[in-house]
C-alpha cells in the first residue's frame, strides 16, 4: 500500500473515503491508458499511465524497434507509473509487448500487448451551415431496456417520475431515431457526456466522470458509440462530444486511489468556486478571488482538477486526442471552460488543432459581457498575454440579447437594440462566425416558456436562430414546443415524448403533433431544410441595419445570392421603406422561404404584428 501524505488524507476525508486496497498486479492485471494509440501522429511522443499494485517499484521494457522508452515518472502513490514513449514516424501498425520486472526477480513478466493502429484522415469540423441538435441521452429515448439498471453501479435508480433519477435513455434510443434528425435537416448531433458517471445520485446528466475511457454502460458501450457515430456520418450528420476538464466525479476510479495529492485542488474544508470569471481578467481583482474562482469546487461530489500537474494535464490532452481518433469525432464542446487553468486550456486547444487543424472546439462561457466572453477566445485581447487558441464559444451574450428583444420594449440600447449592439461588438473577436448560438439548453429555461408561450414570438426567435451569424443549436424538444423553467434544471430535462415503450404521446411522428406544436415543427423543419439546401448563404457574410422602432432587418450572402430577414417585434403592423436597404437588394422580388410566396421588393413591405419574413433574393 502507498504511504498517504497529510494532504491526500485530507482530500479523502473531504470525500468520506479511505484508500482502496489493491491486488491487481498480484493477479497479473494492470490498467494502461491510453489503451491503444496510432502511428504517424503529428506528436510522436506518447505517455502511458500504468496502474497496478506497487507498479512504480518495477522496471519497464518493450519489444518494438520503432518505439523507445524515454523516461519513467513516479508519484506519491506507488500503484502508478507514467512512461514516456517515442514512436518513430516509420513505425508500422501492429502490436508490441510491454514487460515489467519486479526488483529481485530476473524474469520479466509480460503485462500487455499494446496496439498501434493506422490513422484516419477524414476531414472534420463544423460550419455555419451546420444545424446542431443537443440532446440528453438519458432523457431522449430508451432503446435498450436491458441496460436501464446495471449490477454493481452506484446509482441503481430508475424512476421517470423523478427529475433527479435516471430514466433509461441510451445510445440505442438515439440510433433508433436518426431518421427524425434527418427529417429536421440536422447537420451535427451534440450529446451531453456519454462517458461513465458511476456516481451515487444524479448520475444521469454525465458531468461527473468516473472513467475517461469508457462509455457509461447504462448508455451502451464503446462499440455502440462508434456504431452511432458511423451511422450519423452515413446520414451526413457530424458528432460533437461534450467534454469536461474542470472536474471529475468523486467516484472516479483514479480519485479512489489518488495518484498524487497535487492532482486535486486541496482546501482545509469544502470551498465552492465563486463562479466569477471576471476575476481572471479584472486588473483590480484580489488573488484570493482569482484562486477561489479557478481552484474552488463546483460541488461536493465534483473534485476540482489541478491541471498545472504535468502528468494530469498530459493525461487529459491525450484522452481527448484518443476520443477524436478512435471514434472519428468532428467537434468538442468544452463544459465549464472558464474554470480550469487557462494555460492548460490553451495548450489543450493547440495540441488538438496541431493534430486536427479542421477540428472544431467551442467552450461554454456562461458569463456576462461581450468583453468578458471575448477574453476566452483566440487572439490576445487587452492585457492578456496568453492566446487561448479557442476559435468559438457558446454565445451567451447573443442569448441574453435575443431573449431581451422579445420581452422588453426597445430603448436606446435595450430590447431589440441590444441585439444590434451585441453584433456591433463582434469587432473584438477573431472569428465570431465560429460561435455557437442558441435560445435554450439543458441548463436554461425552455425558450417557449421564456416568450410566454407566444407562438409568434417563438417563430421570430427560431427564425433568428436559423439565419443569424454563427452556428445554430436547437435543444431537443424546442422544435415541438416543449416547455418549462429551469428551477431547478431538471425541469428542462424532461423525456422526449415517444422515446419510451408505452408513451401516450409520440413526438417522433409528425402526424401526432397537433395545433401549435405541428405549426412550430413545420416552421422549424422548413427553415432547416432551406438552410441545408442553400448552405452557401449561411457560410457567407452578415450585414445588419440599425433597428427602427420595433423592426430589425439583416442580410446573409453567399455565391452572389442573398437572404433578407425582416422582423417586427411590436404589437402593431409596420410598413418599412425598402429603399433603405438598396445596397443589399439587387433584385425586384424574392421568395418567402416558409410561405413559398413571391415578395415584391420594389415598394414598401408590410410586417404584421410580432412577425418575421425570411426572403430568398435570387438573381433574376
Amino acid at each position: 500500500m502507498p504511504v498517504l501524505t497529510p494532504r491526500t488524507k485530507s482530500f479523502l476525508a473531504m470525500l468520506g473515503l479511505t484508500m482502496v486496497s489493491l491486488s491487481l498486479f498480484g493477479q497479473n492485471e494492470v490498467r494502461i491508458e491510453p489503451p491503444f494509440w496510432w502511428t504517424d501522429m503529428e506528436n510522436t511522443s506518447l505517455q502511458l499511465m500504468i496502474y497496478g499494485e506497487d507498479v512504480s517499484d518495477c522496471e519497464l521494457s518493450i519489444s518494438n524497434d520503432f518505439v523507445t522508452v524515454e523516461a519513467m515518472h513516479r508519484v506519491q502513490n506507488s500503484n502508478y507509473l507514467w512512461v514516456d514513449l517515442e514512436i518513430q514516424n516509420s513505425s508500422p501498425p501492429g502490436f508490441f509487448d510491454i514487460f515489467l520486472n519486479k526488483p529481485g526477480k530476473r524474469k520479466k513478466k509480460k503485462i500487455y500487448s499494446y496496439e498501434l493502429k493506422s490513422r484516419s484522415n477524414r476531414k472534420r469540423g463544423l460550419y455555419q451551415s451546420d444545424l446542431i441538435y443537443l440532446l440528453m441521452p438519458d432523457r431522449f429515448s430508451n432503446g435498450d431496456l436491458s441496460n436501464d439498471q446495471v449490477k454493481g453501479m452506484n446509482d441503481s435508480s430508475l424512476n421517470r417520475d423523478s427529475m433527479f433519477h435516471r430514466h433509461g435513455g441510451d445510445l440505442q434510443g438515439v440510433l433508433n431515431h436518426l431518421d427524425y434528425l434527418s427529417e429536421l435537416s440536422i447537420g451535427a448531433l451534440w450529446l451531453n457526456p456519454i462517458i461513465e458517471n458511476d456516481e451515487d445520485h444524479e448520475s444521469y446528466h454525465g458531468y461527473a466522470a468516473t472513467d475517461l475511457y469508457n462509455v457509461d454502460s447504462r448508455f451502451g458501450d464503446n462499440d455502440l458509440y462508434k456504431r452511432l457515430v458511423d451511422e450519423l456520418h452515413t446520414k451526413q450528420i457530424k458528432v460533437i462530444q461534450d467534454v469536461v476538464y474542470n472536474h471529475w466525479g468523486d467516484k472516479h476510479w483514479m480519485l479512489l486511489d489518488l495518484p498524487d495529492s497535487s492532482f486535486i485542488h486541496q482546501w482545509p474544508s469544502f470551498q465552492r468556486t465563486n463562479y466569477r470569471a471576471t476575476a481572471l481578467m479584472d486588473p483590480y481583482a484580489s488573488d484570493k478571488d482569482k484562486k477561489i474562482m479557478s481552484d474552488g469546487w463546483f460541488d461536493h461530489h465534483m473534485p476540482d482538477l489541478d491541471q498545472t500537474n504535468p502528468l494530469l494535464s498530459n493525461y487529459l490532452i491525450q484522452n481527448s486526442i484518443w476520443w477524436i481518433e478512435a471514434f472519428d469525432l468532428d467537434a468538442f464542446r468544452i463544459d465549464t471552460y472558464a474554470y480550469p487553468d487557462q494555460d492548460f486550456m490553451s495548450d489543450l486547444s493547440l495540441r488538438i488543432l496541431e493534430q486536427y487543424p479542421d477540428f472544431t472546439i467551442f467552450g461554454e462561457t456562461w458569463v456576462h459581457g461581450s468583453t468578458v466572453q471575448r477574453w476566452f477566445l483566440e487572439g490576445i485581447p487587452g492585457q492578456k498575454t496568453l492566446n487561448s487558441h479557442m476559435p468559438g464559444v457558446t454565445d451567451f451574450q447573443l442569448y441574453y440579447a435575443l431573449n431581451e428583444a422579445l420581452s422588453r420594449s426597445p430603448g436606446w440600447a435595450e430590447g431589440l437594440n441590444r441585439v444590434y449592439y451585441t453584433f456591433a461588438k463582434d469587432y473584438i473577436q477573431e472569428d465570431p462566425m465560429s460561435n455557437v448560438i442558441f435560445l435554450d439548453n439543458h441548463d436554461l429555461s425552455r425558450f417557449f416558456s421564456m416568450v410566454g408561450e407566444d407562438l409568434n414570438k417563438y417563430k421570430i426567435g427560431m427564425g433568428w436562430l436559423l439565419t443569424m451569424r454563427g452556428i445554430p443549436c436547437i435543444y431537443y424538444g424546442t422544435e415541438n414546443l416543449m416547455k418549462n423553467y429551469a428551477d431547478p434544471d431538471g425541469k428542462v430535462r424532461e423525456d422526449f415524448p415517444g422515446g419510451w415503450p408505452g408513451d401516450s404521446l409520440n413526438y417522433f411522428q409528425k402526424e401526432n403533433l397537433q395545433g401549435e406544436k405541428r405549426e412550430a415543427f413545420e416552421f422549424v423543419s422548413e427553415l432547416a431544410a432551406f438552410r441545408k439546401e442553400n448552405s452557401h448563404l449561411f457560410n457567407g457574410g452578415f450585414k445588419h441595419f440599425v433597428p427602427e422602432g420595433n423592426t430589425y432587418v439583416y442580410f446573409r450572402d453567399g455565391n452572389g445570392e442573398k437572404l433578407m430577414v425582416a422582423c417586427n417585434v411590436g404589437n402593431s403592423e409596420v410598413d418599412i421603406d425598402l429603399n433603405r436597404f438598396e445596397e443589399c437588394i439587387n433584385v425586384s422580388s424574392g421568395e418567402d422561404v416558409v410561405a413559398k410566396a413571391k415578395i415584391d421588393l420594389t415598394q414598401t413591405m408590410t410586417l404584421s404584428p410580432k412577425s418575421i419574413k425570411i426572403i430568398h433574393l435570387k438573381q433574376e
